[in-house]
């Protein structure tokens, strides 16, 4: 047995040592401290309603999903006869079980990663609260560790599923080689695409619609800070935290890695062709490829976790970007060896200038690498308080509302330019580098450049686990101010989880970037995954003499009116779904701001702690306002790409999803990062940063703080769920499309 089959174990050993470790460091944070009674009532309060809602979400979604599966079958049964069928051997029933299948397992994995992330998180919180008493770098570790934990196993269940799915298939059912496997597991991708969307956008509505809520009525109109226990809308703002930072990040990053997965693995079929000619050694590692480095990347995240310390006096995120240069770096040694193992050619040097194909493979490789670390430094420019756009939203905060908004506005839009020039220089070097390797198939065409933009994609996405585990640190850091402002510990517990808090909202936004940066990389690889699934369903029927010769989808018209008219909806269905998604917040806000106020006025022992707030009541009302208004959005997401599949052909759904990747990744940049500098420019002013001409403080209670706090409400809705839907919808786009595909040919 050579290296390049024994490096392939990597893959279950990996994804099982990371649920291992998940398991030790679940342990360990639930070992800590949980402070006073009165922080563990409130924590309790805080666990409650996020289980009750998860429960009622996701048991809404598996309805869904069931549905879901029952219907892409049929679909597949009727549809994928032996003329359209990518595999024609398994066209019908065989291939309409199969894609079922994989769609519940993928959505079943998703929705359990999820739920197990969310789980440990609200169970982190009192525990971080607590150790805020004793520690600054104590509390860091905790809150850090309570996120790994999702992060671990969002993407090791990921690499498993998609690893373990695709053994199943390739060595079970006798019919299916190994080039073909990729091909049957598309379903998985959608299954988790299709449970993300709904998780992200019901998690999301929850979480702004009751931090809009409680922030307008209780900062602004009672003048209470915020998370004071006299405000009923509190426990839901602290519940939504979990539910959409949480849960639907989880679920985000879980579809992105094993939608990315299987697009890598589907372009590395055509290079497996050309292997297989050239009598290359081990052709299949081509395919596996992506789940090796992915495989790398966990260990290397596991190691950079005991890496997370520092002193009491250090900026908390420099904790925290030493253990993520610590992933990146290893993660390169990582990317070198799985280069230098699985990409071999069998002769010294098939690439440009006498240099090896795995060289120029590994160049593109750290490309990827390079734009994740690049997209976090973007997004800390942008929403962290020490520079320019904060400090500019903060000062037209002195004018008034109207001002804050402005210059909120024109910040999310100044930061398309840096994002799309990133990401534009990242896929043309990466296919550049790609393209000197040397892969020209038997038709002459040289595949290497697009699988470079996936060897940069799988390079990005090696440090997921680490950022994801960042990104839940930002909701249990949250969750523990507020339970420390709730049950009145000490000013010095209150002022780390402050600065905790602060840290906390920069890596949810770096979290978003890095998110929107993936999602750019993939949407463009599973683009190309798409044209080669149709080519490989026209090639077959080429060969089975229903179709002309020469008739394959070298490249796409968008001077053809239908492939027009198809992009035009793609473009569209980013604004109108956002559009779903920002009045779903407002519409469950007014509900939220009608009982607060309502408790307020029928209550007046609230404000003199005499009486306690119906918590529960603005829960309710929350809950069931966010599981009904999920629904339409999602249901516009996925039912229009098959509608514009069925009317206009498989040529216009790919313009339909080149133009759609591009309005979503500009858009989601807009929302995410404008939204984030509108919050901490709110925290910049509460910090006591911001000061007038004549040097006095303009902190809370002041005009230029209520300013401020309209600003966060109208980038809420924008930064945490209309912004991270767009995230997903632009990889459902494509993996529904490339389960459909058969379903559009003309």
């Amino acid at each position: 047995m050579d290296l390049a089959t024994v490096i392939q174990w990597i893959i279950p050993i990996a994804g099982i040592a990371a649920i291992l470790f998940a398991a030790y460091l679940a342990r360990d944070v639930l070992s800590r401290d949980t402070g006073t009674d009165a922080m563990r009532e409130v924590a309790s309060t805080i666990h409650e309603g996020a289980v009750a809602f998860i429960r009622r979400q996701y048991t809404t979604i598996g309805v869904l999903a069931l549905v879901g599966a029952v219907v892409i079958g049929l679909i597949i049964f009727f549809v994928e006869t032996a003329d359209v069928a990518d595999v024609p051997e398994l066209a019908g029933l065989p291939i309409a079980i199969m894609t079922s299948i994989a769609f519940l397992v993928g959505a079943i994995a998703s929705m359990a990663s999820g739920i197990i992330g969310m789980y440990i998180s609200v169970r982190s919180n009192v525990r971080a609260a607590a150790a805020a008493r004793r520690s600054l770098v104590e509390a860091v570790q905790v809150a850090m560790r309570g996120g790994a934990v999702s992060g671990f196993l969002v993407v090791a269940l990921s690499l498993l599923g998609v690893w373990g799915i695709f053994v199943a298939y390739e060595t079970f059912v006798g019919e299916v080689t190994v080039a073909e496997a990729p091909f049957l597991i598309v379903g998985f991708g959608f299954g988790a695409s299709f449970v993300a969307l709904f998780a992200q956008l019901g998690g999301g509505i929850y979480t702004k619609a009751a931090d809009v809520g409680s922030d307008l009525v209780g900062k602004i109109e009672a003048g209470i800070p915020e998370d004071d226990p006299r405000n009923a809308g509190v426990i839901a703002d602290l519940v939504g935290d979990n539910v959409g930072d949480c849960a639907g990040r989880g679920a985000d990053l879980f579809e992105s890695t094993a939608a990315e997965n299987i697009g890598a693995m589907i372009l590395g079929v055509a290079v497996f062709a050309i292997a297989s000619l050239a009598g290359w050694p081990n052709p299949e590692a081509w395919i596996f490829f992506p789940l090796v480095v992915r495989g790398f990347g966990l260990i290397a995240t596991i190691v950079a976790m005991f890496f997370v310390r520092g002193s009491e006096d250090e900026d908390p995120m420099n904790i925290l970007n030493r253990g993520y240069w610590v992933t990146t770096l290893l993660s390169v040694v990582g990317l070198g060896i799985s280069t230098a193992i699985m990409m071999q050619t069998g002769t010294d040097a098939i690439g440009a200038n006498g240099i090896p194909a795995w060289v120029w493979m590994f160049g593109a490789g750290i490309v990827g690498l390079a734009t994740s670390v690049v997209f976090v430094y973007i997004t800390q420019y942008y929403t962290a308080g020490g520079w320019r756009p904060v400090k500019e939203i903060a000062e037209a905060s002195k004018t008034g509302p109207a001002t804050n908004i402005i210059s909120g506005t024109a910040v999310g839009f100044e930061t398309t330019f840096v994002t799309a020039i990133t990401i534009g220089v990242a896929l043309l070097t990466s296919a550049f580098l790609g393209s000197q390797a040397g892969l020209v198939n038997a038709a002459g065409h040289n595949v290497g450049a697009i699988f470079g933009t996936a060897v940069a994609t799988m390079g990005m996405l090696m440090t997921t686990a680490y950022i994801l585990a960042m990104d839940t640190f930002g909701p249990i850091t949250d969750n523990a101010g507020g339970i420390a402002e709730f049950a009145k510990v000490e000013s010095g517990a209150r002022e780390i989880t402050d600065r905790l808090d602060a840290v906390g909202n920069t890596t949810k936004a770096l979290t978003k970037g890095y998110a929107i940066a993936s999602a750019s990389l993939a949407a463009f690889l599973l683009f190309s995954a798409y044209i080669d699934k149709v080519n490989l369903i026209l090639t077959n029927q080429i060969e089975r003499g229903v179709r002309e010769a020469g008739t394959l989808l070298e490249s796409v018209n968008l001077a053809d009116v239908s492939v027009f008219v198809a992009a035009l909806m793609g473009a569209m269905l980013v604004y109108f779904f956002s559009s779903l998604a920002i009045r779903a917040v407002g519409t469950t806000a007014q509900a939220i701001i009608v009982e607060v106020r309502r408790q307020f006025r029928e209550m007046p022992g609230i404000m003199d702690y005499t009486q306690r707030p119906d918590y529960a009541r603005v829960v309710d009302i929350t809950t069931r306002a966010a599981l009904r208004q999920m629904v339409l959005p999602g249901a516009v997401a996925v039912a229009t790409p098959i509608i514009v599949g069925i009317l206009l052909g498989h040529e216009a759904v790919a313009g339909m999803l080149m133009v759609g990747t591009i309005a979503g990744v500009l858009l989601a940049t807009v929302l995410n990062n404008g939204g984030g500098a509108w919050d901490n420019a709110k925290k910049y002013i509460e910090s006591g940063h911001l000061k007038d001409d004549a040097g006095n403080v303009l902190g809370k209670g002041s005009p230029a703080h209520a300013a401020a706090v309209v600003g966060d409400t109208v980038g809420d809705p924008f930064k945490d769920t209309a912004g991270p839907s767009l995230h997903v919808l632009v990889k459902l786009l494509a993996t529904i499309t490339l389960v459909l595909a058969p379903l559009f040919i003309r």
